[in-house]
């Protein structure tokens, strides 16, 4: 019983820690798996070995793969070329300067994880503004929302995705087919929610003049290398596609895309490790070795049971509560620890009803409701706080509550259409 409070103490503390960005979230979850070990829940075996209280490595090595084949990209002025085209394709017109950069976020995100995303496209976006002589902030906000729904479409678009498929056994296909339609009906929606949402700062039109300075083809620096990377990433999501029939963990097709990309582009380990995000790597694996403590002392079977229990045999009650519940608490605290806490619970929720894996409601509204709730406010998402740091650098400053006041307004909508949706496909026409 000593042993148990202790753990859930530190696993609070340390969430208290990573929620409120009091420490940086790695130190937070770092520091909680020292104590953890000292306390003696976590040794070699149950940290890097065990898959119930262990690293999952599937994860890591996914999400470090992919990060490798955008890091080489980023080099080939892809990026860039996409936010130009989309500026001078607007006519001068701010909507749709703002529906064609949410199109070009939209369509990468599903394929990059949404940190990445906002990474690539937000500097340039900025610049685009700038040179436009428009104020860049409903622009950037636009990226951010369209970033966390465009996510949701595939396994490996949000973190919670990745997460929430792996210990659900969802495939990339099953994404594809579950996931991708919700995303495309929030994405219309979610423009002509920007439309009203906007409409004070989009009315004047930018300057002509400006727009015929842009030379989106200058942008590509490298032509043969972009083509080589694009045909390799084209491999990359057939194979996730297929994983099931080649017997390939997704884990391993990214890895695999990475090395047969660093051997296309002939970079250098300093080049294409540059764009690696360390950090994040970090914070995941000491968050699955906190929350396997809390599964090596029972806490988390105790929970699960007792949702089980309290839900019985009310599937779709189950599942608004973990749709909207998700979407709430995403909006207070990081999505990433959230979803792994969560998971295990959800788990033993989904095994109390006849339904499994692909075919369980839960596990959807679990996904959409932890993607989704991302977008409510400026720190719900590693998204947003990207941005939001991107935009203050340059001297363009979003406020929490300029943030703040949107997301809350597209979340509370989009969950809204998501639970429609859950219902609709699950409970009525199943």
């Amino acid at each position: 019983m000593i042993l148990t409070s202790a753990a859930v103490s530190i696993f609070l503390v340390s969430y208290a820690f990573i929620a409120t960005e009091r420490v940086h979230r790695v130190a937070g979850a770092l520091g909680g798996v020292a104590a953890m070990t000292v306390i003696g829940l976590v040794d070699a075996e149950t940290a890097f070995f065990d898959p119930h209280t262990g690293i999952d490595w599937n994860v890591v090595f996914l999400l470090f793969g992919m990060m490798v084949i955008v890091g080489v990209l980023k080099q080939t002025g892809l990026f860039e070329f996409l936010a130009l085209w989309a500026a001078q394709r607007s006519g001068g017109q701010p909507y749709k300067l703002l529906v064609l950069l949410v199109l070009v976020t939209a369509t990468v995100s599903p394929i990059l994880d949404n940190v990445t995303c906002v990474l690539l496209v937000a500097p340039v976006t900025l610049s685009v503004c700038r040179r436009l002589g428009t104020s860049p902030a409903p622009y950037l906000i636009s990226l951010i929302l369209a970033a966390n729904i465009g996510g949701t479409a595939t396994l490996i678009g949000d973190p919670p995705n990745i997460i929430i498929g792996s210990r659900a056994g969802l495939t990339f296909d099953d994404f594809l087919v579950h996931s991708l339609p919700l995303t495309v009906i929030l994405l219309g929606f979610f423009l002509l929610l920007a439309r009203l949402l906007f409409r004070h700062d989009l009315q004047a039109p930018v300057s002509v003049e400006a727009l015929a300075d842009l030379r989106p083809a200058e942008a590509i620096t490298n032509v043969r290398m972009l083509v080589r990377c694009l045909v390799v990433l084209g491999l990359v999501m057939v194979a996730f596609s297929l994983h099931t029939m080649l017997h390939l963990d997704p884990s391993v097709v990214a890895m695999m895309g990475a090395g047969a990309t660093v051997v296309v582009s002939r970079t250098t380990p300093e080049e294409f490790l540059e764009e690696v995000e360390w950090g994040t790597l970090a914070f995941f694996m000491a968050l699955f070795v906190l929350v396997g403590s809390l599964v090596e002392v029972g806490i988390i079977g105790a929970v699960g049971e007792w949702a089980a229990d309290a839900m019985g045999q009310r599937e779709l009650l189950a599942a608004t509560v973990l749709l909207f519940g998700s979407g709430v608490v995403g909006a207070f605290v990081d999505n990433i620890p959230y979803s792994t806490a969560t998971a295990p619970i959800v788990e033993d929720m989904v095994a109390a009803t006849s339904s499994s894996g692909a075919d369980s409601p839960l596990w959807w509204a679990f996904v959409f409701g932890a993607d989704l709730g991302g977008n409510a406010t400026a720190v719900a998402a590693g998204a947003n706080v990207v941005v939001l740091g991107i935009a203050a650098k340059a001297g363009s400053p979003i406020s929490f509550w300029g943030f703040t006041k949107y997301g809350v307004v597209v979340t509370a909508a989009t969950l809204v259409v998501a639970w429609g949706y859950v219902y609709l496909r699950y409970f009525v026409l199943a």
